[in-house]
């Protein structure tokens, strides 16, 4: 799990707080704030992880808003903490690929105008990252196992559908 920041059409800052499968990079959980705190971690976790659907282990930073308070909730849902050391972001590259992958495919296309509206965007990017966004780590497949297209034949008509309002799109072959 880890936050990144997003600037607003206003220069105010919002927090966008996410959790990541590392097993076929899903994202599991994803909200924005204005002021996290560990209590509201604490509630996306338990947002994250209905009905005992608690990992083994949870991944995070040195952020303020990860606390003690923050690492007894986690242990209280049987999640072994994994904490990356002081400056070290390559311990956790899932993340931080995500988090990459989510600038450089919406946010720097876009300007956000307030809290509502980056969680539309992160709502419409988090479906398009799971079902259409193909990973070279999951052998060209989406997340939710979709595979590309591989049966091309010659004159083959191709179908673009947009995703996120045009800036990206998903090419399937016709009927």
């Amino acid at each position: 799990m880890d936050f990144f920041t997003v600037p607003t059409l206003t220069f105010g800052v919002l927090y966008c707080f996410f959790v990541i499968a590392h097993d076929r990079q899903r994202i599991l959980h994803c909200n924005v704030t204005k002021h996290p705190t560990s209590a509201w971690v604490i509630q996306q976790l338990r947002e994250a992880f209905p009905y005992d659907s608690a990992p083994s282990y949870l991944i995070f930073d040195r952020g303020s808003s990860f606390n003690a308070e923050m690492m007894d909730a986690v242990k209280s849902f049987g999640i072994q903490p994994k904490r990356t050391s002081f400056r070290s972001p390559w311990q956790n590259g899932v993340a931080e690929r995500w988090v990459g992958n989510c600038r450089r495919d919406l946010l720097d296309h876009a300007i956000v105008l307030n809290e509502r509206h980056l969680k539309r965007l992160m709502s419409e990017y988090v479906q398009y990252y799971h079902e259409d966004r193909t990973h070279l780590a999951l052998a060209k497949r989406t997340p939710t196992g979709r595979e590309a297209a591989s049966n091309s034949e010659v004159g083959s008509k191709i179908i673009a559908m947009p995703r996120l309002g045009g800036l990206h799109h998903r090419y399937d072959l016709a009927a």
